[in-house]
């Protein structure tokens, strides 16, 4: 249980005040033509280097469908919740 803590904590660490940038298909007024979900946030990180499962990543106001920043939780364990930065950009 306590190793289980101690290894959240290092990875609540590490992974504090990232900003993960995702690239989706939108349109003229920033609406995208899909949406991001904590799967895509999830993938965002993984390719940072950083292990965190699509259950971890905390949406409250469910799946992203506009370009811009949103602040996202990721709850590595029910004591440790990071807070890190999503930026949704239009695909070029």
């Amino acid at each position: 249980q306590a190793d289980i803590l101690v290894a959240a904590k290092a990875r609540g660490e590490k992974l504090a005040g990232v900003n993960v940038q995702i690239s989706q298909k939108a349109g003229v007024d920033g609406r995208l033509f899909g949406s991001v979900t904590n799967i895509d946030v999830a993938e965002g990180l993984k390719a940072q280097g950083h292990d965190v499962a699509k259950s971890e990543v905390r949406m409250p106001t469910g799946p992203l469908k506009t370009i811009g920043e949103f602040p996202i939780s990721v709850a590595l364990h029910h004591d440790i919740v990071v807070d890190i930065t999503v930026t949704v950009v239009a695909e070029a």
